[in-house]
């Protein structure tokens, strides 16, 4: 699996056409959707197909909830598949991560969606839970409809959550990710909100088409001005000069050591 998820990118489990286009992409994951991409009388044919497919590509998968009729044998089908992600929909608490990690298959990491108001309001509680969680996933289609949110294009009422989701996931180690966005054909609309996305400090978005994958890693990417600043960083603080000061000038701008170690993170990730 990648060391980061940039570029999460779902798509529907029965698509035979997009699955085997999938295996040749550049997203980091490519997730194979048992759940609102597929209709009810698709699901049993949906999940057959996604165990075959797994023979031969490491996909994830988002599953069905366990509060559905089809979420336990969604998981049952998985058991011996060797998948390293399970996306589940709507996790809201503690006993929920519990009772999907009773049931995970073999090493398989758990993703978690954050997209209901007792989800936002179990934020802390939620992602300390442990085990095989790995990563929060805002699905804002669901958590907008909920709150009843109107339209914005900066994602004005879903602002806070944003980071609140971002939060929780520092706070006990795991992965953020941002959720959709629908207007796959407005490639301006989509870049601004995956700047938006790593502003806020995500780890990577979900995707719902092919095209969106390059504009994806370009937001999540270093800009030329940064990498020269933190080349800067790292430069002044190795000079002679700086002994063992915690703060340097670079740039007209002071820096701390704390910058220091974010300079050198980046440069370690080009």
């Amino acid at each position: 699996m990648p060391a980061r998820f940039r570029s999460v990118l779902y798509l529907p489990a029965d698509n035979a056409r997009a699955v085997e286009k999938a295996r040749g992409l550049d997203c980091d994951l490519a997730v194979l959707d048992l759940e609102d991409a597929v209709a009810p009388d698709r699901k049993v044919q949906a999940r057959a197909d996604a165990v075959a497919a797994l023979a031969s590509h490491p996909f994830g998968v988002r599953i069905n909830g366990l509060d559905t009729p089809w979420g336990a044998d969604d998981l049952a089908a998985l058991a011996g598949t060797g998948v390293r992600i399970v996306v589940a929909p709507k996790v809201e608490s503690r006993s929920t991560v519990i009772a999907l990690a009773e049931r995970l298959p073999e090493r398989a990491r758990l993703w978690a969606m954050i997209e209901t108001p007792r989800a936002v309001r179990s934020l802390n509680v939620l992602a300390g839970s442990g085990g095989p969680l790995q990563a929060l996933m805002l699905g804002v289609n669901d958590l907008a409809k909920a709150l009843g949110t109107g339209p914005s294009p900066d994602r004005e009422p879903l602002k806070s959550h944003l980071a609140a989701v971002v939060a929780a996931a520092r706070a006990h180690g795991l992965l953020a990710i941002d959720g959709v966005f629908n207007r796959f054909r407005d490639a301006e609309g989509f870049a601004a909100e995956a700047a938006q996305a790593r502003l806020y400090g995500f780890d990577g978005k979900s995707l719902i088409h092919p095209s969106q994958i390059a504009p994806c890693h370009a937001a999540f990417a270093p800009t030329e001005a940064q990498i020269a600043f933190a080349r800067a960083v790292v430069a002044a603080f190795q000079a002679p000069a700086a002994g063992d000061r915690g703060a340097v000038q670079v740039e007209g701008e002071m820096v701390e050591r704390l910058h220091l170690d974010q300079a050198q993170a980046l440069l370690a990730g080009l």
